[in-house]
C-alpha cells in the first residue's frame, strides 16, 4: 500500500507539489482547501491525468479534514502572501492564524504524521505548528534551504556554464534576506567554487540568492511555486523512501550552531524518522556572524507570536 501525504492549501505551490508528489509515485495525495469545489476539481484533473503521465497514485481533492486522516506526512502551504507594505510581522500574524486551527485540525486525524511547513515567514510557523501539535521535534520540520540552496546552485551554473548537477552547495539561516549561503561548502564536481570564481562573483551571486524570492516577485506579482513545490516533494520523497538524503532544512535546534528553542535552516539527515540527525559545520568567524543576525531576525518575529 502507498503511502499517503495531505497538501493543505490549493494554491500553485499546493496543486505542484500535488502534481509533482504523484508523478514520481511518492504516495497517495490528498489536497485540501477552504474554497469550496476547487480542490475536488484539482484533485480530479490531477487523477484524470496519470494514464498519460504514468502514475498509479491516487489523488483527491477535498474540503474536509477528515478525507486527510491516517496521513503519514502533512505539507502545510495554506496561508496568505506577503502583500505591498506588509511587514514580516504583519504577515506572521496572519498567518499565524491560519498555520494553528490548521494544526490542530489535521492533528486530530493524523495524530502519528509528520509536519513539513512552507507557509511563511518559514521558520516562526514551523515552531508554530511544532508548538500547537506537541510533537516530538523530529516530526516537524520546514523547507526553505533547499529552494534556497536551488537557486543557488542555479545562478552558480549559470554563471559557469556547467550542469547544475555538478554543483554541490548549502544555504543556512533563517529563509529570508538573512539566509546565509556557505561558499565554504560550495564545489563544483568536488573542487572549491573559489576555484572557478572571484570573490567579487561569488557576493554578487550569494546577494542575488538572498534576494531570489523577492525577484520572483517582481517580476510576477507573486511569490514562486514551481521550485518551491520540487523542494518539497525531494523532502517528502526522503522521507517516505527513507532515502536519508543530507537536505538544508528547517529544524528545531536545541543547542546545535549556538542556538536553543528556535527552527533555523541547517544541514540535517531526512529519513523515515523525519529529522535524524542535525548536522554541525566548522564555519568561518564571518559566517558564524551572519548566522547570528539570521537568528536574531528569526527569533524576533518569534517573540510576537502568542500561543
Amino acid at each position: 500500500m502507498r503511502k499517503k501525504v495531505s497538501v493543505i492549501g490549493a494554491g500553485h505551490v499546493g496543486e505542484i507539489t500535488a502534481f509533482a508528489i504523484a508523478q514520481k509515485e511518492i504516495a497517495d495525495v490528498v489536497v485540501l482547501d477552504i474554497i469550496p469545489n476547487l480542490p475536488i476539481g484539482k484533485g480530479l484533473d490531477l487523477y484524470q491525468g496519470g494514464p498519460v503521465g504514468k502514475y498509479d497514485s491516487r489523488v483527491k481533492g477535498t474540503n474536509t479534514f477528515e478525507d486527510t486522516a491516517n496521513s503519514d506526512i502533512i505539507v502545510i502551504t495554506a496561508g496568505k502572501p506577503r502583500g505591498p507594505g506588509m511587514s514580516r510581522d504583519d504577515l506572521a500574524h496572519v498567518n499565524f492564524a491560519i498555520v494553528k486551527p490548521v494544526t490542530e485540525e489535521v492533528i486530530k486525524y493524523s495524530p502519528k504524521a509528520m509536519l513539513l511547513v512552507v507557509t511563511n515567514p518559514l521558520d516562526p510557523m514551523v515552531y508554530t505548528a511544532k508548538k500547537v501539535s506537541g510533537f516530538p521535534k523530529n516530526r516537524v520540520f520546514g523547507m526553505a534551504g533547499i529552494l534556497d540552496t536551488t537557486r543557488f546552485r542555479r545562478f552558480l551554473g549559470m554563471e559557469l556554464g556547467v550542469s547544475v548537477e555538478s554543483i554541490q552547495a548549502l544555504v543556512l539561516g533563517g529563509h529570508g534576506d538573512e539566509m546565509v549561503p556557505v561558499v565554504s561548502c560550495t564545489t563544483v564536481a568536488g573542487i572549491p567554487i573559489t576555484h572557478f570564481l572571484s570573490k567579487e562573483k561569488i557576493d554578487a551571486i550569494v546577494s542575488r540568492t538572498a534576494m531570489g524570492g523577492g525577484e520572483i516577485v517582481k517580476l510576477m506579482g507573486t511569490s514562486a511555486y514551481f521550485a518551491p513545490a520540487l523542494a518539497i516533494s525531494e523532502m517528502v520523497e526522503s522521507v517516505i523512501k527513507d532515502k536519508r538524503k543530507v537536505l538544508p532544512c528547517s529544524a528545531y535546534l536545541e543547542g546545535e550552531y549556538g542556538i536553543k528553542d528556535l527552527y533555523f535552516g541547517v544541514p540535517v539527515i531526512l529519513g523515515a524518522n523525519g529529522v535524524e540527525k542535525i548536522i554541525e559545520l566548522e564555519l568561518s568567524n564571518e559566517e558564524k556572524e551572519k548566522i547570528k543576525k539570521s537568528e536574531a531576525a528569526v527569533r524576533s518575529v518569534v517573540n510576537i507570536l502568542k500561543f
